[in-house]
């Protein structure tokens, strides 16, 4: 059986199923239960995030502080600049290529997910 075939089948029992399966009339018992359920109560999320962005940027201000205010990155980027063009084509294209297939591994495993 092809795949467009299971489609179909499937399709069709999906609309079977939806159409076999009328409102069942409970006289009201659901209503009745969702009036008894407590309210649901409110979070501060806002206080949350607020704890959580708070501690990343006391996170962010410690790690400047330790690292001598930064002063790796200038020498990282000085190092990179001295390299020859060619190692510095072989790093932008191999970060190219690592990027797009992180990306596209990504976006195959969603759209499995999703089937």
């Amino acid at each position: 059986m092809t795949e467009m075939d299971e489609t179909n089948r499937d399709e069709w029992l999906d609309q079977q199923l939806r159409d076999a399966a009328p409102y069942i009339d409970d006289d009201g018992f659901t209503a009745r239960v969702l009036q008894r359920l407590p309210a649901p109560s409110r979070r501060r999320q806002s206080f949350r995030a607020v704890i959580l962005i708070g501690m990343a940027v006391l996170a962010s201000m410690l790690a400047y502080v330790l690292s001598d205010s930064g002063r790796f990155v200038n020498v990282a980027l000085e190092r990179l600049g001295m390299l020859p063009m060619l190692w510095l084509f072989a790093i932008a294209l191999g970060s190219g290529i690592l990027v797009t297939s992180v990306g596209v591994i990504a976006a195959i495993s969603k759209t499995s997910e999703s089937q």
